[in-house]
């Protein structure tokens, strides 16, 4: 990855985390002083004439008001939510599934409630009927993950361990 392309998170002004964006959207922002940096943990961009500090947490320097954010709904935040693991039987495995838990033929909708992670074979066991009637039962409810920033951006945790104390609480 070019190190102008690495993720930034960007804070609001009262410290709340907003979103990830990456270093030239950062380094831009504090140029045109609309935010300030806060950590270069990340060493500096070098040009003809002078070093620039990359930023690797900035905060605006005005609220930004939002709606309160959701995890969006697709099959990989279904499968991080379960764990990769199969809510009926229990099994770890590469050849997992979404099962819809009341099927969508009979009505069942395409949402956080509705839908789990399923191996191939108990989808297959389960198939077009519900949980009772395949006599099969649900290792945990589904339901829709809090948003929490530590659940949007902790994947970045890795590289960037910095953020973590700008993470939690939020």
């Amino acid at each position: 990855m070019h190190k102008i392309n690495e993720p930034v998170l960007l804070l609001n002004a009262n410290f709340e985390p907003l979103n990830v964006c990456s270093t030239r959207r950062a380094i831009g922002l504090v140029f045109k002083g609309k935010a300030e940096m806060l950590l270069n943990g990340r060493g500096f961009i070098h040009t003809v004439r002078k070093d620039y500090p990359r930023p690797s947490v900035i905060r605006l320097g005005y609220m930004v008001k939002r709606p309160r954010p959701r995890v969006r709904l697709s099959k990989r935040e279904v499968f991080r939510r379960d764990g990769h693991t199969c809510q009926y039987c229990g099994s770890n495995g590469r050849h997992l599934t979404l099962d819809h838990v009341i099927p969508r033929h009979r009505g069942g909708d395409h949402l956080w409630t509705n839908l789990v992670t399923a191996c191939s074979t108990c989808n297959l066991k389960k198939g077009g009927r519900g949980i009772q009637e395949a006599h099969m039962s649900l290792l945990r409810p589904p339901h829709e993950p809090k948003a929490s920033a530590l659940y949007l951006y902790g994947s970045h945790l890795t590289e960037n361990q910095e953020w973590e104390q700008f993470l939690e609480g939020w």
